[in-house]
């Protein structure tokens, strides 16, 4: 008998297969003699959506809203049909004696699985393999270690809550807003509190005002110091800070207070998903989604990190063990790391080992696998740094300084001077020293004062790094779903990512006026962000959840029916359609923007501005226009105005025989030989004259 190992996705498949004996590859699994190993494609079905449940739902009207079924029930997804067909065939093979959930060890993962045995009636038992890297190590102990799905059962019930929650409050409030606004507006139960941190952000820019203000600094030995001031703006005038300067040279300053203290700053812990996208964004610039791209290839292609969709920044005490596996794993990584084994790779952050905060992964640490660096990509090898470097820290000793503050007064106006000194680098990478001022109380202070002129900065935009941030802090998604809510947020045009951060579209802006106010606010989302974990942990009911959320849905969509707001559609352009006259609206697609008929009954469409081709003009030999003419497209140069016909399918498929190949060159050869000028015949014709 065998075992059915139902793996997230094919690669992960492949490495199952290899530790697992299953040498006998097939087109959508691998066989072994004692397992089965076959994948997912992601999700293969998803919740039926309104259309495939009543036929009154088929159309979008207020009249039918809020959709409120009693069962969603799962519908296969179009594109991936032929892989769960391959795995409902598998499941009744009778030499099947049991399933194993292999997919990604979190809430998700769970409910591809799930899903995948609900369609097609598996009845046999059920176990689970919990691994949090994909090395031959791990996944040998995870099967060693494997559980009955059963224990899982709660983890289940809070992914498909959520699944249902989203299903109900999106589909119902995305339908209200568009049908009574007459554009598509997309709003959701985590993407909309989302967007409105972005514009909070925005509103404090547009609301800053710039206001310039004077700063006095004292200079000591070439160390400088601000005046002390409740508000650091508050001199807003140079007189005033000409004649507080002249009061204050009148005679020395004093040092009137001397305090040291020693600081021990212990390194970092290592990063959960969320917090090594902020820091990739702040470093390189990457976006949530190319970050979580990057670590899942380091996951699972290369297999030199642990699971990326962690939320945790701690390991757990049975993790010690492995410590010393790791660290060889990364022996070449800096020179300290053999003195770190050397001395039996002893964590010196205790602090890192805590039980009781791993949810479902640990923190995202090496796995025992060496690097073969050669393999990674530029990118892959800065995420890689990063993780090893965080690693490394908890092998480090702890920094140390001595800080010393000392408060030089003139009169009733101080000044305060730090210097520190480094007592032990630690973790962090030693400095060169500076050269220190030896104070002592009472030592007088020849004034040496400047005056510099300011101007108040207005506040940033958000970047992703800093809305990441925001969203982990009310309990926005998850770390696995937050990257691709920025990306949704972006695609439906409701927000954009520029050069200086996030900004919200005009589109999305009218939006947040037009969605329920407790859309706006996180308060309501974290709240029921935080009993989805509850189900999970299971102290709350999945039943309970989603009675409430039925009951919300409701609210929220009277809400939106009986608002008296109005909405302008920005999109829709001065541009008449040349066919009935009715404005166009201006549409950002893949392949570019384009400009569509508002007239539902209309099907103009037209580029806003034309392709450019990989076709060459043949005057100045650059890349051609693609211009939709009346009849039919053609290639137009615009720098020079030639135009082209531009060949059908066929012409353009049809091949060049080999004879037409050198009768062509030939051609082209003959006219490329020097033909001789008139000038050269003129003089020829001379010399024989001569003769």
């Amino acid at each position: 008998m065998k075992q059915l190992i139902i793996a997230e996705k094919p690669s992960v498949a492949r490495d199952l297969s290899k530790v697992l004996n299953a040498n006998q590859k097939n087109k959508n699994y691998f066989e072994g003699p004692n397992v089965i190993v076959t994948w997912a494609l992601g999700h293969l079905l998803g919740l039926k959506m309104p259309e495939d449940l009543n036929k009154e739902w088929q159309s979008w009207q207020m009249e039918t809203l809020p959709m409120i079924p009693k069962n969603i029930g799962i519908k296969p997804l179009p594109k991936t049909r032929g892989q769960l067909k391959s795995i409902q065939q598998l499941a009744k093979r009778k030499d099947i004696s049991e399933a194993v959930i292999a997919t990604d060890a979190g809430r998700e993962g769970e409910l591809v699985a799930r899903w995948i045995l609900e369609y097609v009636r598996f009845d046999k038992p059920v176990k689970r393999l919990w691994i949090s890297s994909q090395t031959t190590k791990a996944i040998k102990d995870g099967f060693k270690n494997i559980r009955p799905a059963k224990e899982y059962d709660n983890l289940y019930y809070s992914a498909l809550a959520r699944a249902k929650a989203d299903w109900l409050v999106g589909l119902n409030v995305t339908r209200a807003l568009t049908v009574k606004y007459e554009d598509s507006l997309s709003a959701g139960r985590v993407q909309t509190p989302t967007l409105a941190m972005v514009r909070q952000q925005e509103k404090k820019i547009e609301q800053f005002r710039p206001q310039n203000y004077f700063v006095i600094s004292l200079d000591v030995a070439g160390q400088k110091a601000k005046l002390n001031q409740k508000n650091p703006y508050g001199i807003t005038d140079r007189e005033a800070a000409e004649k507080l300067v002249k009061e204050m040279s009148q005679q020395k300053g004093t040092v009137t207070d001397i305090t040291e203290k020693e600081k021990t700053e212990p390194a970092p812990l290592p990063y959960d998903l969320t917090e090594i996208q902020r820091e990739a964004n702040a470093r390189y610039q990457f976006s949530a989604k190319k970050t979580l791209s990057l670590v899942q290839s380091l996951y699972e292609t290369h297999k030199i990190v642990t699971y990326p969709r962690t939320d945790s920044k701690y390991l757990t005490n049975d993790m010690k063990a492995t410590m010393k596996e790791r660290l060889q794993a990364v022996v070449d990584f800096a020179p300290e790391v053999k003195t770190y084994i050397k001395h039996g790779a002893q964590v010196k952050q205790k602090r890192v080992f805590q039980d009781n905060k791993v949810t479902d992964h640990h923190a995202l640490i090496p796995t025992e696998q060496r690097p073969r660096f050669e393999k990674l990509s530029t990118d892959e090898q800065r995420i890689y740094n990063m993780i090893v470097t965080r690693f490394l820290g908890l092998f480090a000793e702890a920094h140390k300084e001595s800080q010393q503050k000392v408060t030089v007064a003139f009169q009733k106006e101080t000044f305060t001077f730090r210097q520190n000194k480094v007592l032990v680098a630690g973790w962090k990478p030693a400095e060169e020293a500076k050269k220190a001022v030896q104070w002592s109380e009472g030592m007088k202070i020849v004034p040496s004062f400047t005056i510099e002129k300011a101007l108040t900065t207005p506040p940033k935009p958000l970047n992703e790094g800093t809305l990441l941030g925001k969203m982990e802090k009310h309990s926005l998604g998850t770390p696995a779903t937050r990257a691709e809510i920025i990306e949704k947020l972006i695609k439906s045009e409701l927000m954009e990512r520029t050069n200086t951060g996030l900004l919200v579209s005009p589109k999305g802006k009218q939006l947040l006026e037009l969605v329920n106010p407790s859309l706006v606010t996180p308060e309501l989302t974290e709240k029921w962000e935080k009993q989805l974990e509850a189900i999970a942990d299971g102290k709350y009911s999945s039943k309970q959840f989603l009675q409430e959320i039925e009951a919300d849905t409701k609210k929220l969509v009277s809400e939106v029916k009986h608002s008296d707001k109005k909405y302008q559609d920005f999109s829709i352009t001065a541009k008449k359609c040349p066919e009935c006259g009715s404005p166009l609206r201006e549409k950002n697609t893949r392949d570019g923007k384009i400009y569509n008929c508002t007239n539902p009954e209309c099907n103009y469409r037209r580029r806003k501005d034309p392709k450019v081709s990989n076709h060459r003009c043949p005057q100045c030999h650059r890349k051609m226009e693609i211009i939709d003419g009346k009849n039919g497209s053609y290639f137009r140069c615009k720098y020079d105005g030639t135009t082209e016909k531009m060949l059908d399918k066929k012409e353009r498929s049809k091949k060049m025989t080999k004879h037409e190949e050198r009768r062509l060159l030939k051609k082209i050869n003959d006219q490329e030989e020097p033909q001789e000028s008139p000038l050269a015949a003129a003089l020829k014709a001379a010399m024989e004259d001569k003769k």
